[in-house]
């Protein structure tokens, strides 16, 4: 039915994810560890509280003692809550 290509893993290899720091976000983030946010992303929308900001990612905690990471790139807007 569908012939598997011999190079497909070696193009997969080559697949890189390319993103930019914006430091002011990283800034503005960081200012709002400790507070309980709402961020909409590319796949919805979730609230925590920010625990820490990286340059590339945020740590919220969430209710029943979970954590989650969200990528800085798939955040649409922040709104503190």
């Amino acid at each position: 039915m569908y012939q598997r290509n011999a190079n497909a893993s070696h193009l997969l290899s080559q697949v890189k994810s390319v993103s930019s720091i914006d430091p002011y976000v990283v800034e503005a983030l960081c200012r709002l560890i400790g507070r309980c946010v709402c961020f909409e992303t590319t796949r919805g929308a979730i609230e925590g509280t920010i625990l820490d900001v990286k340059p590339d990612h945020v740590l919220l905690a969430l209710t029943h003692n979970r954590q989650a990471c969200v990528r800085i790139a798939e955040i649409v807007w922040t709104m503190p809550l």
